[in-house]
């Protein structure tokens, strides 16, 4: 399982301390290589609030006994000692990006985000929600100076981003949206073949540029640059837990020439995939 967080050693009294408005506690971010599931269940939930993101693949999530499928492009909230059972399965390639916060505009913040109608609240995928995570788990990581205020700007930014989106009338799915989720699913089925856009796009009875407005508005991000960063993460998951050579990997994530392979890995990770993957060992 590939893990990405930053926790900071607090105590209970502490998670739910209201005396700042507010505060993040722990991120992090979950993607499942070889283990084929891995659940939660805390009855008495936690102290602080906690977000989840599906970023990609799909979760599942118990409410009042009932399991329900959360696809990408959602995220739920926990409030404070309310129950939590979810669980994410290898077979739907799930990244789950995670966030524990408190604070006295807690209440405020996530009402004003969309949450007040329930705790599943439809945000689309975008990469700049992955990079406000990141952003957080980096921080906590390496507590500089500030460190305390600048997560808080984050997790402040993030709730501006969804109340926006709720304000624009983003919370229910157009038919655009549809199309590009199932866009989104199509490719991470798909990567390791050649996905041509302009083709791809003439199959959903749309032009070519209009087709590339709409999937980086939905994702954040140009079709092509999706699916480069798709292969990438499978790249470093193979990196991470087998023993294939570069050139195999390259191959099995839709790069047949080696040298490009490496060229691309190195230009969307900052090094080359041999030195990824002594890092990771």
């Amino acid at each position: 399982m590939y893990t990405n967080t930053g926790y900071r050693d607090l105590t209970d009294e502490e998670l739910a301390d209201d005396s700042l408005p507010l505060k993040a506690n722990s991120c992090g971010v979950y993607r499942l290589i070889t283990r084929p599931v891995m659940s939660t269940i805390r009855p008495s939930g936690r102290p602080d609030y906690q977000i989840l993101y599906i970023a990609s693949g799909k979760a599942w999530f118990t409410f009042q006994k009932k399991a329900i499928e959360v696809p990408a492009g959602n995220m739920v909230l926990y409030k404070p000692h309310q129950p939590q059972q979810y669980a994410y399965y290898l077979k739907d390639k799930p990244e789950i990006f995670w966030l524990h916060f408190t604070g006295s505009e807690s209440p405020l913040l996530t009402s004003k985000a969309g949450f007040e109608a329930g705790q599943i609240l439809y945000t689309g995928v975008s990469s700049k929600y992955q990079e406000l995570f990141l952003s957080i788990i980096q921080e906590i990581q390496l507590p500089r100076p500030c460190f305390e205020d600048l997560t808080a700007l984050y997790l402040r930014q993030l709730f501006l981003l969804l109340n926006r989106q709720k304000q624009e009338g983003g919370s229910q799915k157009t038919e655009i949206q549809k199309e590009m989720e199932k866009t989104v699913h199509y490719f991470h089925e798909n990567f390791s073949i050649d996905i041509e856009i302009s083709h791809y796009a003439r199959n959903l009875h749309m032009s070519t540029c209009w087709f590339i407005r709409s999937f980086k508005q939905y994702t954040g991000m140009p079709p092509r640059q999706y699916l480069t960063s798709i292969r990438v993460k499978k790249a470093q998951e193979l990196l991470e837990s087998t023993d294939y050579g570069v050139g195999e990997i390259g191959s099995i994530v839709g790069y047949d020439n080696p040298l490009y392979f490496s060229r691309i890995f190195k230009k969307q990770t900052g090094i080359s995939p041999a030195e990824y993957r002594k890092a990771a060992r």
